[in-house]
């Protein structure tokens, strides 16, 4: 079960953090695996780790704010193997600032590459998926589009949206056999969180408000995706999987 074998999958932000842990865990479940982000010169050893390994790895270098390269990605991606099977799309930035001190254009581009990227790429993706009649989209939502947070108003804002994206994507491409759903991260220690994770008063915060009592670790994360993007998962369509640890059911 939840083999991905002869699955061909991109995954958007993967050369570092979550990313890179969902698509070591696509890789390990039998799919080939395209990593993505702005710098080959960083995926190149990532791929290489994969490759390693025994796994099927290749990088696909551009911006998910450069649509038109996201279109073109996808496209020779499902030209050169044949298909298109997953799209992971989790690439993402924060900007933080209270609601008075937060530039607009701080705000305008959290949105732009958290939610515009995001539905540009299932577009892409969707062009590829419908004419074979099947596809995997699974979105990186977070919790924060689920809590508030101060200073995180454009953070929680655009990750709400990728949520509500999910349910009307899933909605309009299902006829087509293509599932669209979410993964709602909690606080994981990533390379991107180090600095919270090293601050005592926070930590501490978070182990106390986590009913595990502990951070996420990144590989906790991967084996979702893995679900998400699976056979297996055919019947789940517009979910938001929240993968935090209880942080999100606990008062």
């Amino acid at each position: 079960m939840f083999s991905l074998a002869h699955k061909v999958a991109l995954v958007s932000g993967s050369s570092r953090g979550l990313g890179w842990a969902i698509a070591r865990s696509l890789a390990k479940a039998g799919a080939h695996v395209f990593l993505n982000g702005r710098d080959a010169a960083t995926l190149q050893p990532r791929c290489d780790e994969l490759r390693a390994a025994g796994l099927k790895a290749d990088f696909a270098a551009f911006d998910v704010n450069d649509h038109d390269a996201s279109a073109r990605a996808i496209a020779d991606i499902a030209n050169s193997h044949g298909r298109f099977d997953i799209l992971i799309a989790n690439a993402g930035i924060a900007r933080r600032g209270t609601l008075t001190e937060m530039p607009v254009e701080d705000f305008r581009n959290v949105l732009e590459t958290n939610l515009v990227g995001v539905w540009a790429l299932a577009k892409a993706a969707a062009n590829s998926m419908i004419a074979r009649g099947t596809g995997r989209i699974v979105f990186t939502g977070s919790i924060a589009g689920m809590l508030g947070r101060p200073t995180l108003s454009a953070y929680t804002a655009s990750k709400a949206a990728v949520h509500a994206l999910a349910h009307q994507l899933a909605t309009e491409l299902g006829p087509h056999g293509i599932t669209v759903n979410a993964i709602a991260p909690g606080y994981f220690k990533t390379e991107i969180n180090a600095a919270l994770a090293q601050n005592k008063s926070f930590d501490e915060w978070i182990c106390a408000r986590t009913p595990t009592r502990r951070w996420g670790r990144p590989e906790e994360l991967g084996p979702a995706a893995v679900f998400l993007a699976s056979d297996e998962a055919s019947y789940v369509n517009g979910h938001v999987l929240v993968v935090d640890g209880g942080m999100s059911a606990s008062m």
